[in-house]
């Protein structure tokens, strides 16, 4: 019987981990692969470790460590022919091994993982920036060129050919080790046939402002290690336009000229637009598109303050959350 070792790094997550282990346990059934379940802790101070073992899961103690150091040290004690990463708060379907194993077996990737969906309780803001990842299920396989590990699936080979993820990066660890295995020449497919629900959805305005600052502080740290790149470089450069040209609105307000302060502003909307127009057509959906148009300005401007902070080694530290 071939074997998986399920790693999933957690920190405070006693209100998930029962429904994420039940889960894995359940597609691991369902494919017939013996199954070991790792647990790599971050310091949680709630039920969470005891709640673990109690599905018969190995708990390691790691806290202070970034979450690519958390899932390496996971692996490092992982015996399975096949290694997946899933976070804390993830469920998985119960097909979700059995359909990947078969794409892998078929030649199609070597590495894979399915797309995300929020439950129904979720909030507009989570649901709509959750689905704008989301394809239509007539395109249930997509190539990509990177992958998020909130579920990821591979032989263990690929992990060990790669050297695992950084250990440097506070987010985008993600990023960095899938582009790492496209280089490597694995190929990486996202299927959406069946989702996995994400049930640590942003349940207010503030924790998704948050998230998304601590997400858009990893640009520069990518181009540390990928060198310059316009794939990299193209949303900070971006964000600092829409900064420049917020700046400038500013001014031609106080100056007294109004047609051209709304110009300005009317041009910062644009990039918004085309990526929120881009992410929702898909779904024929006016009312996401309209509601991602709000979202990616946010986050334009986000980017912007998140990358200049990070030009000026600021290192505000956040727990690395399953």
């Amino acid at each position: 019987m071939s074997s998986i070792s399920i790693v999933i790094p957690m920190y405070n997550e006693a209100r998930h981990i029962t429904r994420t282990l039940i889960a894995a346990l359940h597609a691991a059934d369902a494919a017939g692969l013996e199954c070991e379940l790792i647990v790599v802790d971050n310091g949680s101070d709630d039920q969470g470790p005891q709640i673990a073992r109690q599905f018969g899961a190995q708990v390691l103690h790691m806290p202070g460590l970034l979450i690519g150091a958390l899932r390496n040290r996971g692996a490092s004690v992982a015996k399975g022919e096949w290694l997946a990463f899933i976070d804390a708060d993830i469920e998985m379907p119960e097909d979700w091994l059995t359909r990947l194993i078969k794409l892998e077996a078929s030649g199609q990737a070597d590495v894979l993982g399915l797309d995300l969906h929020t439950p129904a309780e979720a909030p507009w803001f989570a649901d709509a920036w959750q689905r704008r990842t989301l394809r239509p299920a007539t395109h249930n396989l997509h190539k990509a060129q990177w992958l998020p590990t909130a579920n990821l699936l591979m032989r263990r080979t690929w992990f060990e050919q790669v050297g695992g993820f950084s250990e440097t990066l506070r987010t985008g660890e993600d990023k960095d080790f899938t582009l790492r295995l496209s280089q490597a020449g694995a190929r990486l497919l996202a299927a959406n046939e069946s989702v996995a629900l994400h049930w640590g959805y942003e349940g207010s305005w503030r924790e998704w402002m948050g998230k998304e600052m601590w997400r858009q502080g990893s640009h520069l740290q990518l181009l540390r290690s990928h060198g310059l790149s316009l794939r990299l470089l193209r949303f900070p450069l971006l964000s600092m336009v829409a900064w420049l040209l917020d700046f400038m609105a500013i001014c031609a307000l106080l100056d007294g000229r109004l047609h051209l302060a709304w110009v300005l502003l009317l041009v910062t909307c644009l990039p918004p637009l085309v990526l929120s127009l881009r992410q929702s057509l898909k779904h024929r959906d006016a009312g996401l598109t309209l509601q991602l148009w709000g979202l990616h300005w946010v986050r334009l401007h986000l980017a912007g303050a998140a990358f200049i902070l990070s030009l000026c080694h600021w290192n505000a530290r956040r727990p690395a959350r399953g």
